[in-house]
């Protein structure tokens, strides 16, 4: 099984750039009811992966109020956890030890751009699938 069969591609990913205010970040989260989203760099390239926590735990470190949050940079903002990306070209194997860890698993292309995520969702339904075949 090839990695892409999982893929929800990047047009279908809520993501944010390098250059998001934190306020443009919580706004975005909170569009699309998202907890996490991958953070990518102006040139496509999977930076990291911000969560709520990450983004709260910095404005109450911060004492900041909402007038504040656009003038931060989410660059500027260290996340909590180290959420692995991988390659298209990567084995299932991979992909399944990852998933058990995280919600998503972000994927880059040959050339290291962000091409979009698996969800965990995708592989339990995938598998209990699977399970009911037999």
């Amino acid at each position: 099984m090839n990695v892409l069969f999982f893929l929800l591609p990047k047009g279908s990913v809520a993501y944010i750039e390098e250059d998001y205010s934190l306020r443009q970040t919580l706004e975005k989260m909170q569009f699309h009811h998202y907890s996490a989203v991958p953070l990518l760099s102006k040139t496509g390239k999977y930076i990291a992966t911000i969560s709520e926590g990450d983004l709260l735990y910095y404005i109450k470190d911060h004492q900041l109020n909402f007038d504040d949050l656009e003038k931060i940079n989410i660059k500027n903002i260290k996340p909590d956890r180290d959420i692995k990306s991988i390659s298209i070209n990567n084995d299932m194997d991979s992909l399944i030890s990852l998933i058990t860890l995280q919600n998503f698993v972000p994927v880059n292309d040959d050339l290291g751009n962000f091409i979009g995520i698996v969800r965990r969702s995708s592989i339990i339904n995938y598998l209990v699938g699977k399970v009911k075949d037999k």
